[in-house]
């Protein structure tokens, strides 16, 4: 993964300008979307300029499908199912998709708005804003709502603050900056109900917590416990996996913990990194993408006892790459 690809966006303010110009300026229908297996920050940031869009009266539709713990934020009313086709003279707006073959809802084709801040995002569509230095999606959110000129509420301002609470871990992670806490701060100011929120994002069905000690029981160190793994056993399944990669990364000593989960498709992989290893540059050798501390890929067509093998050989070539090995 070449580095620039990973660098700020140097013109960033004047895209969130152009992109703020033309959303105010279309008088056709906005489609707004995100990515498969939506998170905080993808349903966070579609929700929160959805909803702004809305205040400015436009013609505008959010396809998604939040998750169980997400769905406290949204009136079901506000999602719409997919669709195969995008309607002749709508705009397509994506945020938090890595590629195109990840987004949800819509074909990616018309005029297309690409909103992002993974590193290995094609840049692709008309328009573009992609910084991987931004925490999370919903920070550009933010800015590009402020240059829209839309009043902030309550009711915009909670699912953005979501996105920026996820994706940084409940601000414990390294790109919680000052730009992240500043940004969080003005939300609080809107209206939005912090601690009720944060304690509602940890809320999990009974079934979670019951997964949770089987996967515990799959935990292996390897690399002499530089790499933790964890998978789902078989013949269990739960919303909100990807929290256990989250649980297994505090493993004492460890400086990448992966997480696998077998699905119709092949084997979801979810990694999370430190010490400057990198999880992008694993997921990219397996076929996938993301950020340098947090990434994933799917393994297509593999079983977990297929999917193991190519994902420790993928660590070690980065541990030794780090200089660990």
């Amino acid at each position: 993964m070449d580095a620039a690809h990973n660098a700020p966006e140097p013109r960033y303010w004047e895209k969130i300008r152009t992109v703020a110009d033309t959303l105010r300026e279309l008088e056709g229908p906005i489609i707004v979307v995100s990515h498969v297996d939506p998170d905080g920050d993808a349903i966070g940031s579609s929700l929160g300029l959805f909803r702004a869009l809305q205040a400015l009266d436009k013609n505008v539709t959010w396809i998604a499908d939040p998750p169980r713990f997400l769905r406290f934020l949204v009136r079901e009313e506000e999602y719409s199912d997919p669709i195969q086709q995008v309607p002749e003279g709508a705009t397509l707006v994506v945020l938090d998709s890595a590629e195109p073959s990840r987004v949800a809802g819509a074909p990616v084709e018309g005029f297309v708005i690409n909103i992002d801040h993974h590193g290995t995002n094609p840049r692709f569509g008309y328009l573009s804003v992609v910084d991987p230095s931004k925490a999370a999606t919903a920070q550009i959110v933010k800015d590009l709502i402020d240059a829209l000129g839309v009043t902030w509420t309550p009711e915009i301002a909670t699912p953005v603050l979501t996105g920026l609470i996820t994706d940084t871990g409940n601000f414990r992670f390294a790109n919680t900056t000052p730009e992240v806490l500043h940004t969080a701060a003005e939300l609080v100011g809107y209206g939005v109900r912090l601690a009720e929120l944060t304690d509602r994002l940890q809320w999990r069905p009974v079934g979670y917590f019951k997964a949770m000690g089987a996967v515990l029981s799959t935990v292996g160190f390897h690399f002499e416990g530089l790499l933790v793994t964890a998978h789902m056993p078989t013949g269990i399944n739960v919303e909100d996996s990807d929290d256990f990669v989250g649980i297994i990364r505090y493993a004492e000593g460890s400086q990448i913990a992966v997480f696998l989960r077998e699905r119709e498709e092949g084997v979801k992989i979810s990694i999370r990194s430190r010490g400057g290893v990198s999880a992008q540059a694993v997921a990219v050798k397996l076929g996938g993408g993301g950020h340098v501390p947090a990434a994933g890929a799917t393994l297509r067509g593999l079983t977990l006892e297929e999917a193991y093998p190519r994902v420790l050989a993928a660590v070690e070539e980065e541990l030794r790459r780090a200089g660990y090995l």
